[in-house]
């Protein structure tokens, strides 16, 4: 009887699965035909044993090439050096002139901890729940195997190959159990292979060998990502121990040195990684204070890194936290960790960890964006991700009381505003900026208010100190007046014009008329009170006199970089710049001294190399003495004089000798006010308060108002806290010269007027 044989299969097709699925039709046909006869059965037994035969090469072939791979071939592996250095990711910080911190910066929470540093009952519980063999094998723990093969699921496996290329659940589901892993294999996993890792889940096979394709067909994409992973760990897992020996000298050193790894290294649960990051979190305790006592805890803790997904302690998951420390204090008792009593005793504490409270450092958002930018500006070879990754530390000049403060006065401005506006409560915004006057250090940088139409504010928060560009308002006038004084034909006893004036406007000849604040002009009046009561019509006629260029000159030699329009409306504030560059050209004026604002004043890498360090170039300002201490003079005077803007400060409650000028823009959109102590010793605080859509802050509400109050009380605070030194004094021929001007018939008839 002739039996009819299928037609011959030809090359694999493209699709391995598809291939299956017709070879499988095939053989069924032949099986039908084969059994119907005895020759076909015959043929049946031979055919089903050159299958076995077949099978048994390849798998033979298999696993010599899996042997060789492992044991055998060190091509393709990873770099060795930042594992045997210990530069694992940890917590990078930000901290202020006295070396408090401001804020930490991780992409892992995570404290390096020696081995030295781990107590013996934590290192006895991670032995105990994960290798009890870690200091005799070699990275592999052969005993275990066949506790691992008696959990495969052989009925998986035969369904598997019934069903191959298939797609179904049963097909997706896990043929090889998890664990079985020994210390150094979870060491190699979590540092070299995490995408590998992070990848094995998927229904897409990661590896495109053949052979990899081919067992995919019969037990599926996910079980080939795991054994090839798996078979990779083992790999690194005998190198890495093969090579910490040669580095470390001996087998007991490396496996020191491999436990303490692991013990930094491990996810802990809510963001903290490494033991002593999860005693800190879960029992507000130093890993290293953990004593015999202490035995529940550290079981804890092992139970933990086993799989922090279900044994992190919580309120609303206690039992099986419960379940996994009591049994890994069993596992502890039973190698001879501590005794059955210890483990008695341990396993009948409840679970307590701590409250976890808010973090303490200082709110510093602005100051954390200032450095990230100046990190990156400064120093070409860092990045941000060296501050998150713990290889550097920041040092900035800010002081975190004078911080403190500058945050406090905001709040407690913006709240009076708010009084005034309730429509206004969570939106208004603000800003502070605190400069030394010796060299531009910042002290203190607030960038807007700590709660934003309800939500906090972080350190990606629009830093409006430095990023907002905004009309200076007023607050512009004093450049005018001393590139006026540059000019060597004005002074403060000059007599000027307050009288209407107006401006071009547009490009149809139309002008635009000037006002002052009050809507009316005084005439003839010394340019001194022209400053104090900031007068418009002056300003404008200043410039027309000197010319925009002068003025535009004199605001670059002040330390401006920020372009501004070469328009005569310029001298009232219409271009716009940021509060620090508007701070910093009131410092240069206070101090004479030129340079730009900073805020790192050294970055040290962990080995305590110290890789930048504050040199920071200043020069004296590019300005006639004389000139300058006109400007001063007359910022004096803008304080002093009662009809002044910024008289409020004159005042026995406010015992603090200042200079500086108020601001408002157009329509009422912003209030500033910007003020110094005299000289190299003193001090600059600016302030501005607005809306970020720009919107009006409301009749009235003049920098004087709105400003000056949280200006007054940064002073205050400041200086009664003694946080910058003593007060400085205006020199006394300049006090007595306003003094004189105080006294005159010219102050009094322009008070009546």
């Amino acid at each position: 009887m002739s039996i009819a044989r299928p037609p011959p299969l030809g090359a694999p097709p493209r699709s391995v699965r598809t291939w299956f699925k017709r070879l499988r039709v095939r053989a069924r046909a032949t099986i039908r035909r084969l059994r119907r006869t005895r020759l076909g059965r015959l043929d049946w037994t031979k055919g089903l044993v050159r299958f076995l035969i077949g099978t048994t090469a390849v798998t033979a072939v298999l696993a010599t090439a899996v042997f060789y791979h492992v044991y055998f071939d060190r091509n393709n592996l990873p770099d060795l050096e930042g594992f045997t250095r210990f530069e694992f990711p940890t917590i990078g910080g930000i901290y202020d002139a006295n070396g408090h911190l401001l804020k930490e910066m991780a992409s892992e929470s995570r404290q390096i901890t020696r081995y030295e540093e781990i107590p013996a009952i934590v290192r006895d519980a991670i032995l105990a729940a994960e290798d009890k063999n870690f200091f005799s094998h070699s990275g592999v723990d052969y005993s275990g195997f066949a506790r691992v093969l008696c959990k495969v699921k052989f009925g998986h496996l035969i369904g598997r190959l019934r069903k191959m290329g298939s797609r179904d659940a049963a097909n997706n589901s896990a043929i090889f159990p998890q664990g079985g892993s020994t210390i150094t294999q979870q060491l190699v996993r979590g540092y070299f292979l995490k995408t590998m890792t992070a990848q094995e889940n998927s229904d897409q096979l990661r590896h495109g060998e053949y052979l990899a394709r081919l067992l995919s067909g019969v037990i599926g994409a996910r079980m080939v990502n795991m054994l090839v992973r798996k078979v990779e760990e083992i790999r690194l897992s005998l190198w890495v121990e093969e090579e910490m020996q040669k580095r470390f000298g001996s087998k007991r050193r490396a496996k020191e040195e491999i436990l303490a790894r692991y013990a930094s290294l491990i996810y802990m649960g809510n963001g903290q990684y490494g033991f002593a990051k999860g005693a800190e979190y879960y029992f507000g305790r130093p890993l290293g204070t953990f004593t015999l006592e202490d035995a529940d805890k550290a079981a804890l803790l092992a139970g933990v890194a086993k799989s922090a997904r279900y044994y992190a302690p919580s309120a609303s998951e206690t039992e099986r936290v419960l379940q996994r420390r009591n049994q890994t204090l069993a596992l502890m008792a039973a190698r001879g960790f501590i005794s059955r009593d210890q483990a008695r005793r341990a396993e009948q504490r409840p679970i307590a960890v701590v409250a976890q409270h808010k973090d303490k450092t200082i709110e510093a958002s602005a100051v954390v964006d200032n450095i990230l930018d100046e990190l990156t500006s400064r120093q070409s070879e860092l990045s941000v991700k060296d501050l998150r990754e713990g290889r550097i530390q920041v040092y900035s000049t800010v002081d975190a009381g004078v911080q403190q403060i500058a945050n406090q006065a905001l709040e407690r401005g913006l709240l009076l505003y708010e009084n005034r506006h309730p429509g206004a409560r969570g939106v208004i915004q603000g800003a502070v900026v605190v400069l030394r006057n010796r060299d531009a250090g910042t002290l203190a940088e607030t960038g807007g208010r700590q709660f934003y139409k309800d939500h906090s504010s972080a350190y990606s928060d629009l830093n409006r100190v430095t990023k907002s560009l905004r009309q200076p308002g007023s607050a512009m006038k004093p450049i005018v007046y001393l590139a006026a004084f540059q000019e060597g034909t004005f002074n403060l006893d000059t007599v000027v014009p307050d009288e209407p004036i107006s401006v071009p406007n547009g490009r149809d000849r139309d002008v635009k008329w000037i006002s002052n604040f009050d809507g009316q002009f005084e005439g003839m009046i010394p340019l001194r009170l022209a400053l104090a009561e900031s007068r418009n019509a002056v300003a404008i006629w200043i410039t027309g006199q000197i010319g925009i260029g002068s003025v535009l000159g004199t605001a670059r030699s002040l330390g401006i970089q920020t372009p501004l329009r070469p328009y005569v409306t310029t001298a009232l504030g219409a271009s716009e710049v940021t509060l620090l560059e508007l701070a910093n050209a009131y410092r240069t004026i206070a101090s004479g001294i030129l340079t730009q604002p900073y805020v790192i004043r050294k970055i040290v890498r962990n080995s305590d190399e110290v890789i930048a360090d504050s040199g920071h170039q200043s020069s004296p300002i590019a300005v006639d003495s004389d000139a300058l201490s006109l400007i001063q003079e007359g910022l004096r005077s803008v304080v002093r004089i009662p009809t002044g803007t910024a008289h409020a400060l004159d005042s026995p409650g406010f015992p603090i000798a200042v200079m500086g000028k108020t601001g408002t823009t157009n329509q009422f959109r912003d209030a500033l006010f910007v003020g110094s102590t005299y000289g190299p010793q003193g001090i600059t605080v600016a302030v501005r308060i607005g809306f970020d859509d720009n919107r009006s802050l409301g009749s009235d509400e003049t920098g004087a108002r709105a400003a000056l109050p949280v200006f007054k009380e940064v002073m205050l605070k400041v200086y009664g806290e003694k946080l910058v030194g003593p007060v400085p004094r205006f020199p006394s021929e300049m006090e007595q010269r306003i003094d004189v001007f105080l006294k005159t018939d010219v102050m009094e008839t322009a008070a009546i007027d």
